[in-house]
């Protein structure tokens, strides 16, 4: 395998089919390699959030706010002749039970509202015309029209599809062992096991093995794994009209706690399933399932639905998010390592944020001016003393 590559995509989640196909559709040739199967990682155990409501003023929500109109867009051009990946413009609904907790989500809410969000505050008497089987007793919330879902590994396969009918080449089951460099530490190619890929930038799209590439080219980047999981219901008349939780997410989402963080998040699916979520805990890639985390889904779910008390559980699945210890993704050229384009650490938000990482880095790729500042983003922003920390039982 010696082929050469203006650009080599490492990981082929949806963040990395974003990229590939943000660079092929350039006219750049592409190959993507994948240490795994298709939708393996990540994006193959995620609820499918494209979240607008949970992202604070500031940098990600720029981010967030150019993803969910490049998601409308995807879905317009690709749809039709790739398949559809069930993109719902549903909206989410954030509650909350105490007076207190409103008056911090409204502040918050109109902050967003600043940065350009759509939020429409609700009222105690106003929730079950939104969410008619939602619990009694909650002091209100904000609906954000904005937010949107759509099935993850369909996505992915059809945003593959469309750079391989651009031109790229997919290869899974394709382990980057090293990075080659020449004799000015520039990346000019992967190696693996089937042998030498040639390249002119090398994107590091490796989602929770991320941190390990980028110390592959001597620039590391403390980004890790952070296990997640989800519950997913027998199929159920339609109950949940929203994607709907409790606002103590956003705290979970913020914390960086190596501990066990839960909060209540309930949404339906095409399909009649209903996803319960969410859960986040710091344990390396230990796949064990945690009967505490497991508890305060069920819990949290029936405290917001208590409709749920009655459908059965069918399966409970976990995924390890690429997490970055200032909770931003890692996204841009590196400094350290000319020809290595960084594009992880979205952690939960890698679905919703793709679309927009994809163009920013082909932007990168091909000289343009990035539509975003990446400076907020940068690769070289943490402490020198931070470094990758891996799970011996990986």
């Amino acid at each position: 395998m010696t082929d050469g590559y203006d650009v080599v995509v490492i990981g082929a989640g949806i963040v990395g089919a974003a990229c590939a196909y943000a660079c092929a559709r350039r006219g750049l040739s592409v190959a993507v390699l994948e240490r795994g199967g298709l939708v393996s990682g990540a994006t193959g155990s995620g609820e499918g959030n494209l979240l607008i409501s949970d992202k604070a003023p500031g940098p990600e929500l720029a981010l967030a706010l150019l993803s969910n109109r490049l998601w409308q867009t995807l879905d317009a051009e690709l749809s039709d002749r790739y398949g559809d990946f069930e993109l719902e413009r549903k909206g989410g609904l954030m509650v909350t039970r105490t007076d207190t907790g409103l008056a911090a989500l409204t502040d918050f809410a109109a902050g967003q509202a600043a940065d350009g969000v759509t939020v429409e505050p609700v009222g105690a008497d106003r929730l079950r015309e939104l969410e008619p089987e939602i619990t009694e007793g909650l002091a209100g919330g904000v609906f954000y029209p904005q937010d949107m879902q759509l099935m993850p590994a369909r996505a992915a396969v059809v945003l593959l599809a469309a750079a391989r009918d651009a031109g790229a080449r997919v290869r899974l089951r394709t382990e980057v062992t090293a990075l080659r460099r020449d004799s000015t530490g520039r990346v000019t190619g992967v190696v693996t096991a089937a042998g030498v890929v040639g390249a002119g930038q090398v994107v590091n799209a490796a989602g929770a093995w991320a941190g390990r590439v980028a110390g592959l080219a001597g620039a590391a980047v403390p980004v890790t794994p952070r296990r997640g999981f989800i519950l997913v219901t027998e199929p159920a008349p339609p109950l949940v009209r929203h994607k709907v939780y409790a606002a103590d997410y956003l705290d979970n989402v913020a914390s960086g706690d190596s501990d066990l963080q839960s909060s209540a998040v309930v949404e339906g699916t095409p399909s009649g399933t209903i996803l319960i979520g969410a859960t986040r805990e710091l344990v390396g890639f230990d796949p064990t399932p945690n009967p505490e985390a497991i508890r305060r889904l069920a819990y949290g779910a029936v405290s917001l639905f208590p409709v749920l008390a009655r459908i059965r559980i069918m399966r409970l699945y976990h995924g390890f998010r690429p997490f970055s210890p200032d909770h931003l993704p890692v996204i841009g050229a590196d400094p350290r390592a000319p020809g290595l384009v960084h594009a992880h650490g979205h952690e939960g938000a890698g679905i919703g944020l793709a679309p927009a990482t994809g163009e920013l880095v082909a932007q990168v790729v091909v000289g343009e001016q990035p539509e975003l500042d990446l400076s907020p983003f940068s690769p070289t922003r943490f402490a020198s003393g931070d470094e990758v920390v891996e799970d011996a039982a990986a």
